[in-house]
């Protein structure tokens, strides 16, 4: 197997020139003389159920680590980085994504081209399968933030995924509360009835600002001296896009199931499709989502069976950062710091229980988590009972997805206060 890639066009159709394979990635069919790949034996053997991705998927997995978002990229060009400038510009985006890119019948060609595609609706998406994606995000909530994020830290030992979250500055220090709260405004907005696929709504505005933001952001980490596109292909690249999705729906799906989400499996492939059309708004090739849950356990093992471990005391900055995060803050009243101290202690018992143990021990300054991960079995029961009813009752699944949903906008707009989170554009790097 050569460690060459044959890259041929991107989704927009341009050419792209063969690169060689990061450096920092290593694979062979079947993992041999590796752990994971005994366990692909073991699970083989007594399942029938093969671990690894199809070869061909397997290696388009380092291919898209070279591709980002060149629809996206040509808009910054032309706009914000323009003529047109930053403030011109962000007016214009914001007014496409309220009221169509036909109220601005002057707008740049590279601007009408992104909002094409961002209104449409593309013939494979089925909007109903979509919406009952929607439907699935409702119910998880806050859990699936929670432990979306513990299994954001799992992945912290990978520098191609540290480094740019490092240097950022997004997810690192005094900041790691803000961007997640950035993230849950977006994740809460996108989880609304038909939001995702209605024009005009708040998701497909934030959905648009949150691929601008990763252009800007991908550009300033690509100039940055700590960015070694040879070991690691291009910052924000399609294949970290793509775990991403997979951290919104397979993992949580399967994870979640731990703590009393009982998804079944129909639902699981409509959260994966609704995955699938998140990423078609941030610009990922929708190609390259996994088409089955089982497509998408498989690239969970590729990941994990590719790691190169190299992320060092970037990784560790980072994971020691977003817990603490939820602190409260001296000045607050007694009451808000008995709600923070119970966030605090519930955000520290998933990544408890999602962050991999032999992951842990790479990390300093994880905190225990043990009173959080006793709250979430204890209440274990009750998810389940309301789990069960809700298949039997359809105004129990209605009422279900209504309190989890205005329990976890109403968890948002306390913990954000007064501040203002708009995902700006920005190549200025934090050292």
């Amino acid at each position: 197997m050569t460690d060459a890639v044959e890259l041929t066009a991107d989704q927009t159709g341009d050419r792209i020139v063969t690169r060689p394979r990061p450096t920092a990635f290593t694979w062979r069919p079947g993992y041999p003389g590796t752990a994971h790949g005994r366990v692909r034996e073991a699970v083989l053997r007594a399942a029938g159920f093969d671990l690894a991705p199809r070869d061909d998927l397997a290696a388009d997995y380092f291919d898209r680590l070279w591709l980002t978002d060149p629809l996206a990229e040509r808009f910054v060009d032309e706009v914000y980085y323009g003529d047109i400038g930053f403030e011109r510009g962000k007016q214009m985006l914001e007014q496409a994504a309220r009221d169509g890119i036909d109220s601005m019948p002057d707008a740049p060609a590279s601007m009408r081209a992104l909002f094409d595609e961002l209104e449409a609706v593309p013939e494979w998406a089925d909007v109903e399968e979509i919406e009952r994606g929607a439907a699935v995000w409702r119910r998880w909530a806050y859990d699936m933030g929670a432990m979306g994020n513990a299994g954001t830290i799992d992945t912290y030992t990978e520098a191609w995924l540290a480094v740019p979250l490092s240097l950022s500055g997004g997810y690192a220090g005094a900041s790691a509360l803000n961007r997640y709260l950035e993230t849950s405004r977006w994740w809460i907005e996108c989880a609304q009835p038909y939001a995702v696929t209605t024009v005009g709504s708040m998701a497909k505005l934030l959905s648009i600002k949150v691929r601008v933001m990763h252009v800007s952001v991908r550009r300033g980490v690509a100039n940055h001296p700590e960015w070694d596109e040879a070991k690691w292909g291009k910052p924000i690249s399609q294949s970290a896009q793509m775990l991403t999705l997979l951290g919104g729906s397979v993992a949580p799906g399967l994870a979640l199931f731990g703590i009393g989400h009982l998804s079944s499996p129909a639902e699981l492939r409509a959260v994966l499709e609704f995955n699938r059309y998140l990423g078609y708004l941030l610009g990922v090739d929708p190609q390259l989502c996994p088409a089955t849950v089982a497509d998408g356990v498989r690239m969970l093992f590729h990941f994990d069976a590719t790691r190169s471990l190299d992320s060092g005391d970037v990784g560790s900055e980072l994971a020691a950062s977003f817990v603490p995060s939820f602190e409260p803050q001296p000045d607050w009243s007694l009451r808000d710091k008995i709600r923070g101290h119970f966030h605090l202690q519930l955000q520290a018992g998933f990544s408890r229980l999602y962050i991999l143990p032999w992951n842990r021990k790479r990390f300093d300054g994880l905190p225990g988590g043990w009173l959080g991960t006793g709250y979430l079995l204890a209440r274990l029961p009750i998810i389940v009972g309301v789990e069960l009813a809700r298949r039997v009752f359809p105004s129990v699944d209605a009422a279900w997805q209504r309190r989890r949903t205005e329990a976890w906008r109403a968890w948002l707009d306390w913990q954000t206060r007064d501040n203002e989170h708009s995902f700006k554009p920005t190549t200025q790097m934090r050292r």
